[in-house]
């Protein structure tokens, strides 16, 4: 059965940062497009970030040069180092294959405000 645990989410000014994982069970995530997704209040799921097998990245034009998407095959980990953070990022942000094929997860929660 496939699991996708997402961490890291917080709390944090404007302007902060924060790094979110993604631990993959019962696939070898390294084989697959990986993607952080998010969703926020009202709003509908958007994929954010995806990185290929090989590693090359694509972000939604919202989080270019702020965000940046990483994997460690060797943990089965995606990772979403985010930085210069705004108010519009609050969300829920999730991982999964890109396009997505597996259940989603819970999420975690990133809220950035005063």
């Amino acid at each position: 059965q496939v699991q996708l645990v997402e961490s890291g989410g917080g709390l944090v000014q404007p302007g902060g940062s924060l790094r979110l994982s993604c631990a993959a069970s019962g696939i070898t995530s390294s084989m697959y497009d990986m993607g952080w997704y998010r969703q926020a209040p009202g709003k509908a799921r958007e994929l954010v970030a995806d990185i290929t097998p090989g590693g090359r990245t694509a972000y939604v034009d919202s989080v270019k040069g702020r965000f940046t998407i990483s994997r460690d095959n060797a943990k089965n980990t995606l990772y979403l180092q985010m930085n210069s953070l705004k108010p519009e990022d609050t969300a829920v942000y999730y991982c999964n294959t890109s396009p997505d094929i597996y259940n989603w997860g819970k999420g975690t929660l990133v809220t950035v405000s005063l």
